[in-house]
């Protein structure tokens, strides 16, 4: 029997929305580990390899240490839209969804709440120094266009796609008989189609934006420092996102 969970995003328990985000970013991630790794889809995003904790235990380590609001958790769908929209070559996979979500929780905690975490502390929950997250914000702010609000209705049409299409089917919407389908916004006729959840078999590169209208002319020669981080990425390495906790406090250590 599927869970039923409140119509309102804001009303969801934060451990079943970190679910849902989870469930999300993990199918996105199997499908863009399939694709090819080329010098100039490198991003300053990509670690030398995969972190050793699964997406939804740094999800819910960073909310156990920051106590992020659940509305900064669903903007991340947003931002990875946006970046993608901008940045056609760039995929969220096992390589770059860490560090892409520390990034956009510092940010997003810093451009939507009264109070937010310093970088010291966002770094060392999410497991790389400080200098490291002040270059991925800086990053992270241009890619997007120093874009940082989207309307309620948007994160609303985000959370109904995340349960319409999570992959065990468990949630449900209350009042609604199902999974969410049929569920729209008031604003959907105001909303680029664009913003419109895709169907299932669209949640590939990206999450609500349909993949048919990014651009396809993105070829183009990578940079001397992308060549570079490729020859390393070659080289096997310990991952660069290490995720450590006091034993004594458990709180969070560099």
């Amino acid at each position: 029997m599927a869970q039923e969970l409140p119509l309102d995003f804001a009303a969801v328990p934060i451990d079943s929305m970190v679910l849902l985000i989870a469930d999300m970013l993990e199918r996105l991630m199997a499908h863009n580990d399939l694709i090819p790794l080329l010098p100039e889809s490198l991003t300053r995003f990509h670690s030398r390899s995969a972190p050793g904790i699964t997406v939804l235990d740094y999800l819910r380590r960073i909310v156990r240490f920051t106590n992020v609001e659940k509305s900064c958790l669903l903007i991340t769908l947003h931002y990875i839209d946006q970046i993608c929209a901008r940045m056609p070559l760039f995929t969220l996979s096992s390589l770059t969804c860490h560090r892409f979500i520390i990034a956009s929780i510092t940010v997003s905690s810093k451009g939507l709440c009264d109070t937010f975490c310093t970088n010291s502390l966002y770094a060392k929950v999410g497991g790389i120094s400080v200098t490291e997250l002040n270059v991925l914000e800086r990053e992270f702010l241009e890619k997007i266009d120093w874009r940082l609000m989207c309307t309620r209705d948007v994160l609303q049409e985000y959370y109904v796609n995340l349960v319409r299409t999570h992959s065990t089917g468990q949630f449900s919407i209350a009042g609604t008989g199902s999974s969410g389908d049929s569920i729209s916004s008031d604003s959907d006729a105001e909303m680029d189609p664009a913003s419109r959840p895709s169907t299932p078999a669209d949640t590939a590169r990206t999450i609500l934006i349909d993949p048919t209208r990014l651009p396809t002319d993105v070829s183009r020669r990578p940079t001397f420092e992308q060549n570079m981080a490729f020859a390393a990425l070659q080289q096997p390495s310990d991952t660069s996102v290490n995720v450590v906790e006091d034993q004594d406090t458990n709180r969070p250590t560099p």
